[in-house]
Order: structure tokens, then sequence, then C-alpha cells
């Protein structure tokens, strides 16, 4: 195929690599295979702190990055963060060339800025939708009920307007099919994680000398992650040599680590911001990777990717909370699923020092390449949105 006839996907996403977080990968990983598939792609992204290029070539792809704000951690979150990526968005959106199509990474208010300009340029747009947004703000504490409301409709509507709705999981399909009345063309594409780094193989910069546990990702109201120091503190009495590292960021970072120094919790450490190929190091070597979410607000659906990051590196999960991941560990003897009983945490956390792993080695990296490689459901993804582009066969 003539390079000049390869047809153009633009992919919007205020995130992106070399930044660590899922929907970074989940993205860089889509414009691998848009590229692989044929296609010519273009990023529409932020300039990335500690980086001066603006615009350069990454694996193929042409990046093109916008100065954007950012909150305290270094974060493109929150409603004036998120504006200030998507209104230059409009404009680079409606000067960008002899687009077939395009690809919009939440939040909802991309995809509403990206609905408008695709209408007007008349060209079909693909909604990646690795949450529901609207149910996130929902079972925030603080959250007004108008701001709500207006999320879930930029959000329904959005939907409805993509030529392609992407769900990771089928809960996520579900609860899309359910608010949009059944109006979104959803195609279940998966989640997964970068097998290549996340593997056994990696090695900790520097690991504790005893048994540890991770909790890798967000901390935010509805994950909940001050259970594993609840259930840490208890097994601190019978195993003082344990350690619980926090490689995280997000909104309930600093108050976790204020209550920890407050109460004196020994054992637990909040590392620094560090590269995925370090996070496996920890994973590789850790007794268990640890997720939660809280039950009964509304997100039990979700199956958050530190789940997959964890099994990627036979490593087994301990997970708090009901739902979709409860099920996924327990069907398929990933780890614990220890539902809403933080005694039962404990008890996890218990096994996990005295060696009780869950299965034997070798079998949860297995089942993770199987099912659940990101190189995979990005091939998925791929597929849906080229299958969008008028004369596709």
């Amino acid at each position: 195929m003539a390079a000049e006839r390869k047809p153009h996907v633009v992919v919007a996403t205020r995130i992106y690599t070399p930044e660590a977080a899922a929907a970074a990968f989940r993205e860089r990983a889509l414009v691998d295979a848009l590229g692989a598939a044929g296609a010519r792609v273009t990023v529409l992204t932020t300039k990335v702190p500690g980086h001066s290029a603006m615009v350069g070539d990454d694996g193929g792809a042409s990046v093109s990055r916008w100065p954007v704000k950012r909150d305290n951690l270094g974060q493109v979150r929150g409603y004036f963060s998120y504006l200030s990526f998507d209104i230059p968005l409009a404009l680079r959106l409606l000067f960008t060339r002899r687009v077939a199509a395009v690809v919009v990474e939440p939040p909802p208010t991309t995809g509403a800025v990206s609905a408008v300009v695709c209408a007007l340029k008349r060209v079909p747009y693909v909604f990646y939708a690795a949450d529901v947004w609207s149910d996130a703000s929902e079972s925030v504490g603080g959250v007004p009920s108008f701001v709500v409301n207006t999320v879930r409709w930029l959000e329904v509507n959005v939907w409805r307007r993509a030529a392609r709705v992407l769900a990771i999981s089928p809960g996520v399909a579900a609860r899309v099919r359910e608010l949009s009345g059944g109006d979104a063309n959803i195609a279940l594409v998966g989640n997964g994680i970068d097998t290549d780094t996340f593997q056994p193989a990696a090695v900790a910069a520097d690991p504790p000398t005893g048994p540890y546990f991770v909790y890798a990702g967000t901390v935010s109201e509805w994950q909940g992650a001050d259970v594993f120091v609840d259930a840490f503190r208890q097994l601190q009495e019978t195993h003082p040599e344990a350690r619980l590292l926090f490689f995280s960021e997000g909104s309930g970072r600093r108050q976790l680590e204020d209550r920890v120094h407050r109460e004196g919790i020994a054992g637990v450490e909040f590392r620094g911001k560090v590269s995925p190929a370090e996070v496996a190091g920890y994973l590789s070597g850790a007794v268990a990777g640890l997720s939660s979410i809280v039950p009964g607000q509304g997100y039990d659906f979700a199956l958050p990717t530190k789940i997959y990051a964890a099994l990627a590196c036979d490593t087994p999960v301990i997970h708090y909370g009901t739902g979709a991941a409860q099920e996924l560990i327990a069907d398929n003897d990933l780890g614990w699923a220890c539902g809403a009983d933080v005694t039962a945490v404990a008890e996890a956390m218990w096994q996990a020092v005295s060696g009780q792993r869950k299965a034997d080695a070798g079998r949860l990296r297995e089942w993770t390449l199987a099912h659940a490689s990101l190189a995979g459901c990005a091939a998925k993804a791929a597929d849906a949105v080229l299958a969008c582009l008028p004369g596709h066969k």
C-alpha cells in the first residue's frame, strides 16, 4: 500500500508514553497496532514535563505535544487541566488534514470536543471507554449532583454519536449499553498489560530484605487502598519483617501517607514515581500484588490494570472488593479474592508471607499471556477502528 493511500487515523489523548499510566500504555499499543494494520497515525497529546520535544516520531507515528495545566503531582487531572487540553485540541483537530477517523481517550469533555469537530469535518470518531467517568464522579464524596449529571450527559451523548465505543471489559460494555439505552455501537476489545515490560525476569533496583507487598496504581476514594494499611497493621503483629510498598499517585495518596505517619504504622513505604520497568521489578519479587475497589459505589464492574501487571510478573493478587475483579481472581485461581472483608485481606497477606502461593510457578504468567496481553487487545481495538472507515471491508 502506497504511503499516500494509507488511512490517516488521529489519536487524541491527554496522556501518552513516556508517561507511566494505563491510558498511556493502552494508547501506545493501539498506535502500534494501527500502524501494523496499515494506517498512518498522528497522536495529538500533551507535553511531558522534562521532555522538550513538541513534535516527533514515535514508532512510526507522528506525535504532536501541547503544553497543558497539570496538578501538583504532575498529572493532567481536574476540570481546568482537561480544558487546557480540550480547547487547543479543537483547533489542532480542525487543522489536521486528510483525517479518516479519530480515536478519543477520555475524559468525556475531550470526547465532546472531538465529536463536534468530527461532525464539522464529517469523519467518524471512536471513543475508548476504559472507565465510566460519571459513575466514578458519583462515587466521590462531595461532588455536586449537577456535576455528575453534566458528566453523564456528555458521556452518554459522546457514546451515542461515536462510530464505535471500545469497551475494555464486559462490565464496562454492559454499563455503556445501559446508560446509552442501547444506542451505542460497542466493540468489546478487552484490557491487558505490556507483557514485555511486566515479566518475572524483571529485577527491582532497591527491594526490601524481607517479604513485601506492592500496590502499584492510583489511590483515590473509589479504590479504598487504605484497607491494605488496616490489614497490614494486623499482619505486623506476627510478621514485623514484612513491608507494604505503594507506587502510587492520585487524590488519596497524600491523605493515606499522612495517616500512616500520624498513626505510626511501621513497615509501610511510599516510593517515588518510577518507570513501568522498575515497577515490574518490584512486582516480580513481591509475595503479592494488591488491588481494591470500594464495594457498593457503582464501580464493581471495573477490572484494575494493576491486577494484570502483577499476574504478568507471575505474582498472585490480593483483591479487596466485590464484582468483576473478585470473580476474575476467584474463577481463575489468580490469588485471593477477599470480598469486602478486611480480616480476609489480613489472612491473605499472612498466607502470602508464609509462602502459600495459590499457583504453580509460571501459571499466572501463562494465563496473562493467553487472556490479558495488551498487544492482543490493541489488535482488536485497531480492527474495530479501521472497520469504521468508509469503504472498509
